[in-house]
């Protein structure tokens, strides 16, 4: 198992995502996502996604939140541990990035891009405010089989509707 964090830049409304276009064997090719990546020996949550944000994207994150950690289990790709963050305020210039291409997104168009099903999920939770969560998701191939919030199996949806109250 995989430790990896991923962070969620966020600014006037919108999120930095990145587009997984540029590499041909990406798990996540075509996605849109979060940047971040995997733990270096030694390295804190914190530490690994500072270092990632700042290795693909230029900026240096100064104040941010740890929203939790999300369990992947997947019947075609290695299974890890993503440590959940957003940042609020950083420092640098962005540039560009060879793992996909980055860009500002409106949050309310969030729904049209090609996302994971289980990032929406997290997704929903971090902009409810939900306190600190334990969230597991299991894939076969593409399609999301399972959630568990904090131990109580759901299915996305009613996840969803769990925590928009």
């Amino acid at each position: 198992m995989r430790m990896t964090t991923l962070c969620y830049l966020e600014k006037d409304d919108c999120y930095l995502l990145m587009h997984r276009i540029k590499k041909q064997h990406d798990d996540s090719h075509n996605k849109w996502i979060g940047v971040g990546g995997k733990f270096e020996e030694n390295e804190s949550p914190e530490e690994c996604m500072i270092r990632e944000v700042l290795e693909e994207t230029g900026l240096h994150v100064t104040r941010w939140r740890y929203h939790g950690i999300v369990t992947f289990v997947s019947d075609v790709a290695q299974s890890d541990y993503m440590h959940l963050f957003s940042a609020q305020e950083w420092r640098g210039e962005l540039h560009e990035c060879e793992e996909g291409v980055l860009q500002w997104i409106p949050k309310s168009q969030l729904d049209k891009l090609e996302l994971w099903e289980g990032d929406r999920i997290f997704l929903k939770l971090m902009e409810e405010g939900i306190p600190f969560f334990s969230l597991k998701l299991t894939y076969k191939g593409d399609y999301l089989v399972e959630s568990v919030l904090n131990g109580t199996l759901m299915d996305s949806e009613s996840c969803m509707n769990e925590f928009a109250r």
